[in-house]
């Protein structure tokens, strides 16, 4: 029992330490990103500079920066979430008489992190394609604002699916693979199910700035309270509710706002951002709409 008290410390005390490191560096590394400023964009955007080389730095050079960036943001972002995961795993393993419960454990926690590294490994040369793009063709540019309202749009949307709903559900209560030879499996396939569990949230991330701390802080925290609070499916929906108000009132702000009197869209960009409101709603209306009919209370009628 004494010794079950001691390894509970060590644990939650070296994943403390690890969490106070990478938050850290990662605020450190916002801050000078920040002070990098962005690229000014038409349409009254800035592009983070997370997409663009430093002068005589190689593409392979950069890629590497940018991992190092991601894998330790990701750790400071999902490790509150994770710990409790990881703190079952350790005491499963370790009433199964495995002489080292710690080490198994941290091999989990590698393989989890290892799949976001893959993630973030994708997301570069996409990011890095599309930031060469709106360089070159300033018409695509000045649609970019409103591309990342559809985005975070249709992000908060996906929290009212039942795929996301799957996934949370896979992230909240893993099933713990009691076999020491599985550690490594049994991090791989948590991470890939928590990738896709926050897929829209992260993507939310990435279209705002990267390396924005208060993105990042505001994203890690409804991460960690959708995993963890009891009622972690209706914080889902009420997170998705805020973004999908988020993601419309950006998409109006980008036609209505920042254009010069003489610029417009075209009437296929109109009804493309309008199907893609229309789209992006309809999951929230259909989860809305199954509740409206359960619901008995005269003043429903009126919603």
């Amino acid at each position: 029992m004494a010794s079950e008290r001691v390894s509970q410390r060590v644990f939650f005390g070296v994943s403390a330490l690890l969490f106070a490191a990478s938050a850290a560096v990662t605020i450190v590394w916002g801050a000078s990103m920040s002070a990098m400023g962005g690229m000014p964009m038409p349409g009254g955007w800035t592009m983070s500079m997370a997409w663009i080389r430093v002068p005589g730095e190689t593409w392979p050079g950069a890629m590497a920066s940018f991992l190092g960036m991601w894998v330790v943001m990701m750790v400071a972002m999902m490790l509150p979430s994770l710990v409790p995961m990881l703190w079952r795993y350790r005491q499963v393993i370790g009433r199964t008489g495995e002489a080292h419960p710690g080490r198994l454990t941290s091999l989990v926690g590698v393989g989890y992190f290892f799949v976001w590294a893959l993630f973030g490994m994708a997301v570069f040369p996409l990011g890095v394609a599309l930031a060469a793009t709106a360089m070159q063709q300033p018409a695509l540019a000045r649609a970019v604002p409103i591309a990342v309202g559809v985005v975070v749009l249709l992000a908060g949307s996906l929290e009212f699916t039942a795929w996301k709903a799957r996934h949370l559900a896979r992230c909240r209560e893993a099933p713990l693979l009691a076999v020491p030879n599985t550690a490594w499996r049994f991090g791989l396939r948590l991470g890939l199910d928590c990738c896709q569990c926050c897929v829209g949230l992260m993507a939310i991330l990435l279209v705002i700035g990267v390396m924005d701390l208060r993105a990042t802080v505001v994203v890690a925290a409804a991460i960690t309270v959708e995993r963890l609070a009891r009622a972690g499916y209706r914080v889902a929906r009420v997170t998705g509710a805020v973004v999908v108000g988020a993601g419309v009132f950006l998409i109006a702000r980008a036609v209505g706002l920042g254009l010069p009197s003489t610029y417009g869209y075209g009437l296929p960009v109109i009804y493309l951002v309008w199907i893609a409101v229309v789209g992006g709603l309809y999951p929230f209306c259909r989860w809305f709409g199954i509740k409206k009919q359960g619901r008995r209370g005269w003043w429903w009628s009126y919603l």
